[in-house]
């Protein structure tokens, strides 16, 4: 049952949000998620990378059309939840730093995503998944079109029709699953969409060809990897920071936990059939991202194509269909999420404090700022992959999963490392050092309530980077099983 409080606390807790205003507000919304955030760690020590089934729920929803409200984790998606139970106080606590209309309403709208995101990591149904991967959908669409920037409704409709077009490819090939289980294909009684049943059907390569494209859609898009993210850039960039944090800390990753748990295992040989196709279109966008970075002068802007770049990076480990590559995929999920959060919110604070996030405009802002200098930097670094740091570990895993299916591929993916650190220490050296600037004696450091949202996320990337088998060991036995069906 753990499982499903996990799913409901957070929707219970936004429509208690409809009686609360202003500070009181505030506290159910931490507080709720606080409460989430303690179960979610509870969950992950006692899972200690179970794979049985110990969190299972499985319910008749549709029992006429064999669909079961089915949930339960393993050490893969116990991860994911807890990144998820993590981030989103620590967005919480982001926003309560800005001053929006109708705040209630938007902190509501985090805890009814928190739950499409959660529903999405633990749904072992496909009409489950699918049914939360649309929640998680609507309510970042409410946070960005409303509270988002000046182009926010054409940017949010961009976003919104590339999700939607995906996703019912996604609900086509699900479909398409559905109707070959049965008497006839898998000897159940019934029709099914139990994740399960679609593993174990006997699907010819032509079949699993195109099924993989159906979808591989969604997941694509969701990421983004290359061509699939144009939407992204000016998502991010228009959207509050509150919804580019939920979107690249945790939204980016169910892309990234469907081609793991859905997508390899139920056509692997549609999978081994494309994944040069997949592994060159993720390692041009790696490439292409960074490029593009090094050219922004907006920072947010910059940090949304470093994250599109490093998630080229997460993609090309997964199809390189290696334990390196895919264990690598993991941890870089937990440290992407850390580190691109703290980016962002970071790019908030001295937004706040300048109005500008124009790099040409700013300059000599560590005078008065030593703990922002500090944080920032070290979010950098992590984001950077300096060793010791949490995106050290993910991205060594990621290249060596690469190499052990492509050495030059490799070699081309590792110029993600060399790019990162121009764009990146650039941007810091011109912002934070350089020249003085107008706002070089007038702004000032980060309060209390803004170190309570940067120093767990730096402490985290010291942790993932100086013990990542905290996490490694929770996930490994889950990864493996499926990398055995997969290569079954």
């Amino acid at each position: 049952m753990l499982t499903v409080f996990l799913l409901l606390w957070p929707v219970a807790a936004a429509l208690l949000l409809h009686f609360f205003k202003g500070g009181a507000a505030r506290v159910v919304a931490l507080g709720a998620a606080l409460v989430e955030l303690a179960a979610a760690i509870f969950a992950a020590v006692i899972s200690r990378g179970n794979v049985s089934g110990q969190f299972d729920v499985n319910y008749p929803w549709v029992a006429s059309a064999g669909i079961n409200f089915h949930v339960g984790m393993d050490g893969l998606s116990v991860l994911l939840v807890l990144l998820t139970a993590f981030l989103v106080p620590v967005i919480l606590l982001a926003a309560f730093r800005r001053e929006y209309e109708n705040p209630s309403s938007l902190y509501a709208l985090v805890l009814f995503m928190q739950t499409g995101l959660i529903g999405v990591f633990v749904s072992l149904d496909a009409f489950l998944f699918y049914f939360f991967w649309e929640v998680a959908l609507i309510p970042i669409y409410f946070i960005a079109g409303v509270w988002g920037g000046e182009r926010r409704v054409q940017v949010t409709f961009k976003f919104f029709l590339y999700t939607i077009i995906g996703s019912l490819f996604m609900l086509a090939g699900f479909v398409y699953l559905y109707f070959q289980t049965g008497p006839a294909a898998s000897g159940l009684a019934q029709h099914t969409s139990e994740l399960s049943a679609f593993y174990n059907l006997n699907l010819s390569s032509s079949e699993q060809s195109w099924l993989f494209w159906l979808i591989f859609a969604a997941f694509a898009v969701k990421m983004p990897i290359f061509p699939f993210h144009t939407w992204q850039p000016d998502t991010y960039t228009e959207s509050p920071t509150v919804a580019t944090m939920l979107l690249s800390g945790i939204m980016l990753k169910m892309g990234v936990y469907g081609v793991i748990r859905w997508l390899l295992p139920i056509v692997p040989y549609g999978v081994s059939q494309w994944q040069p196709l997949v592994l060159i279109l993720s390692v041009i966008g790696i490439v292409y991202g960074a490029i593009i970075a090094i050219r922004q002068q907006d920072i947010k802007r910059l940090i949304a194509y470093s994250s599109f770049s490093h998630v080229g990076l997460m993609a090309a480990g997964i199809f390189s269909l290696t334990q390196t590559g895919m264990q690598g995929a993991v941890i870089q999920m937990l440290a992407h999420g850390v580190n691109v959060v703290g980016l962002f919110f970071a790019v908030d604070v001295i937004e706040r404090r300048t109005g500008t996030r124009n790099i040409a405009d700013l300059g000599g802002l560590t005078r008065h700022t030593p703990l922002l200098t500090v944080t920032f930097l070290v979010m950098l670094l992590g984001s950077a992959a300096l060793p010791l740091t949490s995106g050290f570990v993910g991205e060594f895993l990621l290249l060596a999963g690469v190499y052990e299916y492509n050495a030059w591929l490799s070699a081309v993916a590792g110029l993600t490392v060399i790019f990162a650190a121009v764009y990146l220490l650039r941007m810091f050296q011109r912002v934070m050092l350089g020249p003085d600037s107008s706002f070089t004696t007038t702004i000032t450091d980060l309060t209390g309530a803004e170190l309570a949202v940067m120093v767990p996320l730096v402490v985290l990337v010291f942790w993932i980077g100086l013990f990542p088998n905290t996490f490694l060991h929770i996930s490994e036995p889950a990864v493996m099983q499926l990398l055995n069906v997969v290569k079954r």
